[in-house]
């Protein structure tokens, strides 16, 4: 699979939805809580890291940058809705690992890793529309679905910002639960939550995973 034949398959048909009621099949979040959720968005963590590229896999510099340069291509883009924390949603948020893999997928560049400015570049090869909608796909609008509901969700389908559902798969070890995500690609690891509760106790949320979720199936 390479980067234009993704560029195509995620343009196909994927517009954005509205970002106003969404039906998420999960428990109540934040259920009980005295204290009101604060408001501070998601863009607001993201912005304060100011290290830019590095070697942390674990931060979200690609990220960052993709959603700034979407930003600034679409100032209009629903993906405005993450610098607006009055507005309730929960984002699952690829690290620089997960975007770094998904471009040594996509080049077969085996067996090293692409840097994270080299990441990016191909990322932002893909065109402005498909990073929208890829960053879309992992913004579950309408709902702060902290750690605490998100290992009871098991099953629950979970509408979008895109329009498509990406499904929660809980399993359960010995000593801890783990959170996957099956996307739209029945082919490539599902990712998991490696990181829960960015932002916590704020309306918006999200958690950290180890790959990039696919809205369509590379095949």
């Amino acid at each position: 699979m390479n980067i234009a034949r993704l560029a195509a398959r995620v343009a196909v048909g994927a517009v954005a939805t509205a970002l106003a009621t969404t039906a998420v099949a999960v428990p109540a979040a934040q259920a009980g809580t005295k204290k009101p959720l604060g408001t501070k968005s998601l863009a607001q963590v993201l912005l304060a890291d100011q290290s830019g590229f590095d070697h942390n896999p674990r931060d979200f510099d690609v990220l960052t940058k993709a959603v700034l340069a979407v930003l600034e291509a679409k100032p209009d883009s629903p993906v405005k809705v993450l610098t607006d924390g009055t507005v309730a949603l929960t984002a699952f948020i690829p690290n620089d690992g997960a975007f770094q893999r998904l471009v040594q997928d996509l080049t077969d560049a085996y067996p090293r890793l692409p840097s994270e400015s080299a990441a990016f570049t191909a990322v932002a090869g893909l065109g402005i529309d498909t990073v929208e909608n890829v960053l879309l796909y992992h913004v579950v609008p309408g709902a702060t679905i902290d750690r605490k509901a998100a290992v009871k969700a098991d099953g629950a389908e979970l509408t979008t910002a895109l329009g498509p559902t990406i499904e929660v798969d809980v399993r359960h070890y010995r000593h801890y639960k783990q959170v996957r995500l099956v996307d739209a690609d029945t082919d490539d690891r599902n990712p998991r939550v490696v990181a829960f509760d960015v932002n916590k106790g704020n309306k918006q949320i999200a958690h950290a995973i180890d790959r990039v979720l696919r809205p369509v199936d590379l095949d």
